[in-house]
């Protein structure tokens, strides 16, 4: 036989003179087979580079190799990068065990799309990229009683997620703000049905509590996501005499950066401007803004890894630590 052609069960056991299930059970490790046999199979599937057939490997199983990747439909242009990285790490470690990702797209309560593909069981388990006070997808996927892993917190507590330490980080990044002498600090944020939104808040209140310092509640601004309703939360902000702006994510950052230098407001001297998530956007801003740095490819691997765990397979590599950092630059100054 040609050693270069595609070999299949049925031709390693007819070359060895032995059963297909014989085959099967040396490649699996799984079943009654001597040591000899399974040597002699793994041998010649060295030699001729033979790799199983992964949609005949999947029926004998019972499984895809697909894993679906749960998608906000409504993500705009600000959070392209967050997603884009995170699903690099997702593809990453699914490739590496030989799964591949299948996307779908959720907008609010129709999860139909979800609905389709798990009926027509084209996934074995599933990674939702955000969480919201109510989840129609989680529910759904609990009832189907489908494996899942949530990039974030859960409302469940029996739900397995992978979070960055949001609240942590929104403590730590205030409190150096209020530890240089910024005394009202508005917070600015966004849609408060995301779950990541009350942490960011938890964590900016905390700072103030731990130092001592009132925070004043009209100094919150929330569900701020177009240049209008960030006009109104700056404008505001400056009338009550604030001295620094919090903003939750890069995006809200660059509506109030915006804003600011539409009224000629300058950073560091008249106010000064912090995020609670950075991108290459604040980075080279002028003056760069101070900014929350998170791993977001490290998170998708994260919850990949998790999941493929949770199904039972084998995943090579260490884990690294879903860290964070803080990046004081000259807004901050």
């Amino acid at each position: 036989m040609d050693e270069k052609k595609g070999y299949t069960i049925e031709d390693i056991a007819r070359e060895l003179g032995i059963s297909k299930t014989t085959v099967s059970r040396a490649i699996s490790g799984k079943g009654r087979i001597s040591k000899a046999t399974t040597e002699r199979v793994l041998q010649f599937i060295a030699r001729h580079d033979y790799r199983p057939n992964v949609m005949a490997r999947g029926l004998a199983q019972s499984r895809t190799y697909n894993l679906g990747l749960v998608l906000p439909e409504e993500y705009g242009a600000a959070e392209f990068s967050f997603f884009r990285e995170c699903m690099n790490g997702i593809c990453e470690v699914a490739y590496s065990a030989n799964y591949d990702i299948v996307i779908s797209m959720t907008e609010g309560s129709d999860i139909s799309q979800l609905q389709r593909m798990i009926a027509n069981r084209k996934v074995d388990g599933m990674i939702l990229s955000r969480t919201l006070t109510e989840s129609a997808t989680q529910k759904f996927l609990m009832e189907k009683e489908i494996p899942f892993v949530v990039i974030g917190p859960s409302v469940y507590p029996e739900v397995v997620n992978v979070d960055n330490d949001n609240e942590g980080a929104s403590r730590e990044l205030t409190g150096i703000m209020l530890m240089k002498g910024m005394r009202r600090l508005a917070l600015i944020g966004g849609s408060r049905k995301h779950l990541v939104t009350e942490s960011r808040r938890r964590g900016f209140m905390e700072a103030h509590r731990q130092q001592g310092i009132f925070t004043d509640e009209a100094l919150t601004f929330m569900d701020v996501d177009n240049y209008l309703k960030a006009m109104h939360a700056v404008n505001r902000a400056l009338e009550l005499g604030a001295d620094g702006l919090v903003c939750m994510d890069d995006f809200i950052t660059g509506l109030a950066l915006g804003c600011l230098r539409e009224k000629g407001i300058r950073i560091p001297d008249d106010i000064r401007i912090a995020s609670l998530y950075d991108s290459a956007q604040l980075e080279y801003n002028t003056p760069p803004v101070t900014s929350l740095h998170f791993d977001a490819k490290e998170l998708g691997r994260r919850a990949c890894r998790t999941l493929l765990e949770m199904m039972g397979e084998p995943v090579e590599g260490e884990e690294n630590s879903l860290s964070y950092q803080v990046i004081l630059r000259e807004s901050t100054k």
